[in-house]
């Protein structure tokens, strides 16, 4: 049963279910007539009208005062996908195109962008058939919105440009042979309504927050298990002192530790120490503060994937259409900074919590390996997290507060949000890794607690987590395992161990 897209407000989770089922898209019946609406008016008002309309018969940018004459009119929207199809760097996950083609096809069916319904069900086909166009990560200025990014993922529109194949890169007129499809024709005002929009920050911002949750979860679930494995205190999980901060992701995240610590011998050992360091005593506040953050994050990220974000905008019931700004993407280069930030900061502390286990302290060995001097043991997976660590501090530069003058200065301020969004994906990998390290390390302290257990779930993760990365007795090639830990981190839901 395939997805109907509507008019209605869509929730990030309701897009994150339909993503992860691989469902087909449709367009609604009130879509379809929103957008009929929208084109039959826009038509007859480029035949009724000599006056000048932004990017419908006239030039873009700082050439909105150049004219464009009647029979010109698809040209120009053609030459524009083309001369802005200039994007450099690494390719975009294929990932994330589909969210970028997804959340096109949401924004354009809201019957606001005059585009023909044809284009909006050649998306829906790109979506349904999994033809994901070659985008790459550097060239969008993310205002005006991403011009470049989306030029490249229009561009197969028309039969032009190229789309991931089995065999790599294929062109793009074979590909639409292949399945059968036309290669549409773009109409008056197409271009700019493809090109125009924060589908690249908006698509990175949906992928990343499903992934940043994710991880939040993990992160809550290791630092239990680090807290077991250092013979931390449970105190500081209580609900009592975390409910008088009054932080709602500080209580939450007190909770979830509580949840994994319940039944576990270790957190219940009598403490020879009144006191943990801040890296265990202070997860609820510090991971709580970035589950807050998400939680803002992914309100504003909402209201962008449900919104009409190109330009200029058309109201056929009032018969206005205005050039304005609702491409800029500052509300998504904040948030994405944010993320940057929140994030890093979940990966700072789990780094201190390896730092602390790998120290010989509280009954430990030294970098939590026999024999230590002859083995170096657990010493410089520590190193590896602080270089990944340190590299996520410099990624928290907020790309938000740059600005530079283009298109002669008719854009004078731009949000830089494509490149916050490009760094958060850096970040939130990063993270990835930093708690798979957590992970390995705080599963080969626990080990030399046995035969005192943690809780039942804590335990049932670790059983699992030793099928794929063993138990280090002497030195050994470690950088293997350590891509293990970070895979079995991204891979399971850690909530199923619960």
């Amino acid at each position: 049963m395939k997805y109907s897209i509507n008019l209605d407000h869509c929730s990030l989770e309701d897009l994150f279910n339909l993503v992860a089922s691989k469902r087909e898209v449709e367009l609604s019946t009130d879509c379809i007539a929103k957008i009929v609406a929208c084109r039959n008016f826009l038509d007859e008002t480029i035949a009724s009208s000599s006056s000048p309309i932004y990017g419908i018969n006239t030039g873009f940018g700082s050439l909105y005062k150049n004219s464009i004459s009647g029979e010109h009119l698809e040209e120009l929207q053609v030459n524009l996908v083309r001369s802005h199809a200039c994007g450099m760097g690494e390719e975009v996950p294929k990932e994330v195109v589909s969210w970028m083609i997804l959340l096109k096809i949401l924004g354009l069916s809201k019957g606001h962008s005059g585009v023909q319904l044809e284009t909006v069900e050649l998306l829906a086909n790109f979506y349904n058939k999994g033809i994901l166009p070659v985008v790459y990560q550097q060239g969008s200025l993310g205002a005006s919105g991403d011009l470049s990014p989306l030029a490249h993922l229009s561009l197969p529109l028309f039969g032009e440009g190229e789309v991931h194949g089995e065999d790599g890169k294929e062109d793009a007129k074979s590909v639409l042979r292949s399945f059968g499809l036309q290669a549409i024709t773009l109409k008056a005002k197409e271009g700019l309504a493809l090109l125009n929009g924060t589908q690249f920050m908006s698509a990175y911002s949906c992928y990343l927050l499903h992934k940043a949750h994710h991880l939040m979860d993990w992160a809550d679930a290791l630092a239990a298990l680090s807290v077991d494995a250092f013979d931390g205190r449970k105190e500081p999980f209580q609900h009592n002192v975390n409910e008088v901060r009054k932080q709602e992701g500080q209580i939450s995240t007190a909770a979830n530790v509580r949840q994994w610590l319940e039944g576990s011998e270790l957190i219940q050992q009598a403490k020879k120490h009144v006191q943990d360091p801040y890296s265990f005593r202070c997860v609820p506040q510090v991971h709580g503060a970035s589950r807050d953050a998400l939680n803002y994050i992914n309100t504003i990220v909402e209201r962008e994937v449900n919104a009409v974000t190109d330009n200029p905008t058309i109201f056929p019931e009032t018969g206005e259409i205005i050039s304005a700004g609702n491409f800029h993407g500052q509300p998504l280069a904040l948030s994405m900074d944010q993320l940057c930030i929140a994030m890093a900061e979940v990966g700072a502390i789990s780094e201190r919590r390896v730092y602390k286990l790998v120290s010989g302290n509280r009954e430990l060995p030294e970098f939590l390996v026999n024999n230590p001097g002859l083995n170096s043991g657990f010493m410089i997976p520590q190193y590896t997290c602080a270089s990944i660590v340190s590299q996520n501090k410099q990624f928290c530069t907020p790309a938000s507060i740059d600005s530079i003058d283009s298109s002669n200065g008719q854009e004078d301020h731009v949000s830089m949000g494509a490149n916050a969004a490009t760094k958060a994906f850096k970040v939130v990998e990063n993270l990835e890794k930093i708690l798979g390290i957590e992970l390995m390390n705080a599963a080969q302290a626990i080990d030399f607690r046995r035969p005192a257990k943690s809780s039942p779930a804590l335990e049932r993760l670790l059983e699992a987590y030793r099928e794929v990365v063993p138990f280090v007795e002497d030195d050994e090639y470690l950088s293997p395992l350590m891509q293990r830990s970070a895979m079995f981190v991204r891979e399971n839901v850690v909530k199923r161990f619960l």
